[in-house]
């Protein structure tokens, strides 16, 4: 799915700590004025983000010469057709991917699903487009992100209708619109019945309890996340739900075991200090 030092940087730092905030959580306190990211429901009609805008937000953020690397492949590819334009997509593509630039990357993605109709070309387009608006840094954008995941797992869906990835991806981005919250639970809920161990679903019912405030399902769906694949932030979420539901010592081995596991210094930080809390309570 992710690489290790992509795992660490990007879903510890940003998820854990950037994801959670956004939540009412206790133990997470936010600035009096601040809302939660995606709080209300979405619609891909109150923002324009496409393609370019996502290309020079992108740019913007690397050095002079990846940038421009960068443009030499989309300039190549406007002057192309067939099988050329198609490798050079996947160049594209390959390059947002090295950078960790999601967004232009699901757009590219997009456009190869559009031009070479399969259900693999769909599906990465949805996670490229889910990983987008999981992560990225202007929430006014998220709307579009979300829309266009959404049309992505419906495509990879009218492929291959039983496919866990999409539903999961699918009912992950239900949830995020806003718009059809149960629809998206509902979906999450099929695939756990059918597949009890499915990871990305337990892992999203596990986020989406704790949103609720309904800690000891979140705990449950942690656990089995856990017991089959252990992860720093699957241990995070887990002493977070343990400390908002009183079980300190509980908490305390879980956030060691957070901090064990990712050995990433901000992730360190945040942990000791949480452990320093609950230790003087």
């Amino acid at each position: 799915m992710i690489k290790t030092k992509q795992l660490i940087a990007v879903l510890v730092v940003v998820a854990v700590v950037g994801l959670l905030y956004s939540f009412d959580i206790k133990g997470l306190v936010k600035p009096k004025g601040d809302r939660a990211v995606n709080s209300n429901p979405v619609s891909a009609s109150s923002v324009t983000f496409n393609t370019q805008i996502a290309s020079a937000s992108a740019k913007a953020s690397l050095n002079a010469n990846l940038a421009s690397q960068i443009t030499s492949i989309e300039d190549e590819i406007k002057n192309a057709s067939g099988q050329k334009k198609f490798k050079l997509q996947q160049q594209l593509l390959q390059k947002w991917d090295d950078v960790n630039q999601p967004a232009p990357a699901a757009f590219i993605a997009e456009e190869i699903a559009l031009s070479q109709n399969s259900f693999k070309n769909w599906l990465l387009a949805g996670d490229k487009f889910t990983q987008a608006f999981t992560n990225y840094s202007d929430t006014s954008a998220i709307p579009a992100l979300v829309s266009k995941a959404i049309f992505a797992y419906n495509k990879a869906l009218a492929i291959d209708g039983d496919n866990f990835d999409a539903k999961t991806g699918l009912g992950v981005a239900y949830v995020t619109e806003g718009i059809h919250p149960m629809q998206g639970i509902q979906l999450l809920l099929g695939v756990v019945k059918q597949q009890p161990s499915n990871l990305k679903a337990n892992m999203n019912l596990g986020l989406f309890s704790m949103k609720s405030g309904q800690f000891e399902k979140a705990v449950t769906r942690f656990k089995t996340v856990l017991a089959v694949q252990p992860s720093p932030e699957a241990y995070f979420y887990l002493a977070t739900s343990y400390e908002n539901l009183g079980a300190k010592n509980e908490a305390l081995l879980a956030y060691t075991k957070s901090k064990e596991l990712a050995a990433d210094p901000g992730l360190t930080k945040y942990v000791d200090q949480k452990i320093r809390e609950l230790n003087n309570k």
